[in-house]
Parts: C-alpha cells; sequence; structure tokens
C-alpha cells in the first residue's frame, strides 16, 4: 500500500493551459472622434484575446503625433524594466493620420520610419477608409468631398461611425484598400490620393501577425 502511494506521489501535477503572452498596441489619432470610436468599436468587434490595443488622448497633427508615441514608448520601456515585466512595454505604436495638407507630414513620417513607429496614413483622410466599405475607389478627391461621398450610403455624416453598417463589409474595404496600395506601389507614387493604410493596422489587431 505505501509502495502504491509513493508512486502516485511520483505523478507530475497537471500542468494549467500554457497562455501566449497578449501583444500590446499602442494607438495615436490624429482625429477626436471619428478615428479613436472605430479603432475602439473594431478592437471590440475583434474579440482577439492575444491582443490589447490601448488608445492614447493625445491629438494633434502627425509630427507631434510621431513624438508622442516616442515618448509613451519610451516610457513604458522604463516601466517594463523598472517592474521587471516586459508586459508594461508595447510590441507595436500606431500613429494613424492623414495627408489633409499638413505641414511637415515628410518630417512626421521620416521620424516615425527611423524610431521604427507604424504610420496608417490616408490620403486624403480616414473617411476614404469608411467609404471603401461601401465602394470602389472614388478616385482622386479632397477631404471636403469624402464625407459628402460617404453619406450618399449611410445618411448624413457627423464624424460619428456607425459600426453596425461597417462591419459586414469589412473584407472589402480592405481588399480594395490593398488594390490602391499595390496599384499606387507599382506606379511609383506610394501613398498617392486616393490610398489608405488603415487596413494595416486593422489586420495587425486582427490577426497578431
Amino acid at each position: 500500500m505505501a509502495s502504491k502511494r509513493r508512486d502516485r506521489a511520483r505523478v507530475p501535477a497537471r500542468r494549467g493551459p500554457h497562455l501566449e503572452p497578449r501583444k500590446r498596441i499602442l494607438v495615436l489619432s490624429e482625429g477626436e472622434c471619428t478615428e479613436p470610436e472605430y479603432l475602439e468599436g473594431f478592437r471590440r468587434w475583434c474579440r482577439n484575446p492575444l491582443v490589447s490595443v490601448k488608445i492614447a488622448e493625445e491629438r494633434g497633427v502627425p509630427l507631434t503625433l510621431v513624438r508622442a508615441a516616442k515618448k509613451h514608448r519610451a516610457d513604458a520601456q522604463k516601466a517594463a524594466k523598472r517592474e521587471g515585466d516586459e508586459n508594461h512595454a508595447y510590441d507595436e505604436v500606431w500613429c494613424v493620420f492623414d495627408v489633409d495638407e499638413h505641414p511637415y507630414l515628410n518630417q512626421a513620417l521620416d521620424e516615425a520610419r527611423t524610431a521604427g513607429i507604424e504610420v496608417a496614413l490616408s490620403n486624403p483622410c480616414f473617411e476614404l477608409w469608411l467609404l471603401l466599405h461601401f465602394q470602389d475607389s472614388p478616385g482622386p478627391r479632397g477631404h471636403k468631398e469624402l464625407p459628402a461621398l460617404l453619406s450618399r450610403h449611410i445618411g448624413p455624416y457627423d464624424k460619428r461611425v456607425r459600426i453596425e453598417l461597417l462591419w459586414p463589409r469589412y473584407e472589402d474595404a480592405k481588399r480594395r484598400a490593398e488594390r490602391l496600395d499595390r496599384d499606387a506601389n507599382e506606379a511609383a507614387e506610394p501613398q498617392r490620393n486616393p490610398t489608405t493604410g488603415v487596413y494595416r493596422l486593422t489586420e495587425t489587431i486582427r490577426r497578431r501577425v
């Protein structure tokens, strides 16, 4: 009897399921309403347990956002080192902004590239990404024209995002945005009007690449 008890004692305890660390993504957006509202809704819609998305409160022109993003990342890295916990650091930091006649746009893109900050740039504006949920490329447009085009599909547009109208059309929007990017790159005119890189961010949130 004692031998059987000793044998049972040597059986290793069952381990719980292995939990893969969550990928932490920080997002800073230019807009105060549309972009944060869309991205927060997208995060909830994805329900990806392997991704944690934080949307920062800072707003501003592209160069301001990129510099704020660098500070956020540095502060998080310091906290991770101080606490001895890498979960405080961010795996990726993204800035979401428009071409939209911003001063110092190229400087912002250069600083982001040098610092390893990802950019989801829309030309002319974020509303292009929303519009692609409903139709193919509208061709080159000014940023003031896109809201009117979007209103044809969703009714009066007041910068609020009607999420329930967008999710069923997400794959169409991604496919159209990828095609615009591909055509622009083949023409050696990356980020030309119209293009949007928002799909790269949404796919990162969705798939944990």
